[in-house]
């Protein structure tokens, strides 16, 4: 899937800014219930040297919550620490006030609990009780203070981070792995994550730096959208995002070549394990660790078993080790739920591999030696036995200029909100020109496009929902197999009762940059009440 939010479940402003009068503090003020969240730092209003302050919090869990982070970690809905990356996600709110520029906030993490409370006045600070400026937690009219007025944060530099703006208007874009893994790892969790420590999940602070709330000068006023708004994408959010692709080679796998680099003579063929349309672990191989072995055999005479004998594979010491009989066994693994894959090189050079056409792999148990290295030996256990074309590396004599035409070919007009949605995806180059005989006769063809990247806005306002994301998480990058290429889409990211858009950006090597395509298709999201 490579991409999902989680939304902001309370959130306040908090402030010691005085009422109309300039005599008396809003420091007891709760705003926990309004749909803006309000930054600030006065100077002088008061008096010569006085200092108003205001400043946000924002919660993202929920206890024993379906869409917490930690759930969806415990499900393999996102991937292990290290290989996923967490980014903050706060939307600027435009408003006639006077804006600061050239500025620094800083974003920490809170220490302590806190309560959203129900106030909504942001002006004359008439609204009391749960956390303000003094107070963090009302039980049953019994405060719980600060140990500092303003908020408690943590300090450290894996959980407090800056942002700097320009005009003032930007959002808010920051990557927050370290603290969101953290607050995976807190006690209440009982897991730890990649040497990134722990902390209870309080939410973050967001306040201007204390240069600039000291400063002998006003910075007022920013302003962002709170989690009550009305505009759904414009909710504070984290996102996670992570390069979910998966790379299957059976379509398009290649004899090695001094024209390739070492990395780029290996490839990998993935064993998907279904029982009864789910996926699931083969339980002697077991989950995450558990091995899996491979072996390529060419064709009987007409092609449609293997033979007798496997072929040597490459010893890269890795996935081919050194030895006799040893090069011709693969070492795969798991890689997610029910899905194995196992990466090795085919050479040409001296074998009859170079005349090949088609191989066949088998996926067996046992290890090295355990006689699947010759089919009918019988001693390793068997799981599986397919077939994939392997094609060899030519130079070119021009510079290529690659087209293709595009096409989502499981498209529906209408998806629910609460649905994930795999989209095939078909190219095919654009010059491909078949005659009769071919159209009557063969499958269209088809190209895999190795770096194609998704891009999904809405219609009605061309509000771009979830950019291309091509740098370097690769979370809109799409897999491919031997069907061609695809990609998952969380359907809980889209606001329902739109029409969205789907667009498409393929590198062009040729060029050194994304190549944008010409289509779009198009599909509804409905309540699932609807």
């Amino acid at each position: 899937m490579g991409v999902k939010r989680y939304w902001a479940k309370s959130d306040n402003t908090i402030t010691n800014a005085y009422s109309a009068d300039l005599v008396t503090r809003g420091t007891g003020s709760n705003m926990g219930a309004s749909d803006i969240l309000e930054v600030f730092s006065i100077y002088a209003q008061a008096g010569t040297s006085s200092f108003e302050k205001s400043r946000s919090l924002i919660k993202f869990n929920a206890t024993a919550s379906t869409d917490s982070i930690k759930y969806d970690r415990d499900n393999s809905v996102i991937p292990v620490s290290g290989n996923v990356s967490f980014y903050l996600r706060i939307y600027n709110a435009p408003h006639s006030s006077t804006l600061p520029k050239n500025y620094t906030m800083t974003v920490s993490a809170v220490s302590g609990s806190w309560q959203e409370g129900t106030g909504l006045d942001m002006d004359g600070y008439k609204d009391k009780g749960d956390s303000n400026w003094i107070n963090r937690y009302s039980a049953s009219s019994g405060h719980t203070a600060w140990s500092s007025e303003g908020g408690d944060y943590f300090t450290d530099a894996s959980s407090s981070f800056t942002v700097s703006y320009d005009t003032g208007v930007e959002d808010i874009e920051l990557n927050i792995t370290t603290l969101v893994e953290q607050w995976i790892s807190s006690s209440n969790n009982s897991q730890t994550a990649l040497n990134m420590g722990s902390k209870e999940d309080e939410g973050l602070g967001v306040y201007l730096t204390s240069t600039y709330e000291a400063a002998a000068r006003s910075y007022y006023t920013k302003k962002f959208f709170g989690r009550g708004t009305e505009f759904f994408f414009k909710r504070p959010c984290i996102e996670a995002r992570w390069d979910s692709t998966i790379k299957d080679n059976r379509s398009n796998f290649f004899h090695s070549s001094s024209l390739a680099t070492a990395d780029e003579n290996i490839y990998t063929l993935y064993l998907y394990n279904y029982f009864k349309g789910q996926l699931r672990n083969i339980p002697s191989i077991g989950g995450s660790g558990g091995k899996i072995y491979l072996s390529v055999f060419s064709g009987s005479a007409d092609n449609t078993v293997p033979a007798t004998g496997a072929i040597a594979l490459y010893p890269d010491g890795t996935n081919v080790l050194a030895g006799s009989g040893i090069t011709t066994v693969a070492t795969g693994g798991f890689v997610s739920t029910g899905i194995y894959s196992a990466s090795f090189c085919m050479t040409a050079a001296g074998l009859a591999t170079n005349r090949l056409k088609t191989c066949f792999d088998v996926w067996f148990s046992g290890g090295h030696g355990q006689g699947c290295e010759t089919i009918g030996a019988g001693q390793g256990t068997h799981f599986h036995t397919s077939s994939f074309p392997i094609y060899s590396v030519v130079a070119s004599n021009e510079a290529p200029s690659e087209e293709y035409r595009t096409k989502i070919m499981n498209l529906k007009k209408v998806y629910r909100e609460n649905e994930t949605a795999r989209f095939r995806v078909y190219t095919r180059t654009k010059d491909w020109s078949p005659n009769i005989y071919v159209k009557a006769t063969e499958a269209a063809a088809l190209d895999i496009v190795e770096s194609g990247s998704y891009e999904v806005y809405r219609v009605v306002d061309d509000a771009k929902i979830v950019p291309y994301g091509t740098g370097s998480d690769l979370h809109t990058q799409m897999s491919y197999d031997v069907s061609g290429n695809y990609f998952d889409l969380d359907m809980q990211m889209l606001e329902p009762g739109y029409m969205y858009g789907v667009k498409f950006a393929y590198y062009n090597n040729s060029v050194g940059d994304w190549v944008e395509q010409p289509e779009v298709f198009k599909f509804r999201v409905e309540s699932r009440q609807n």
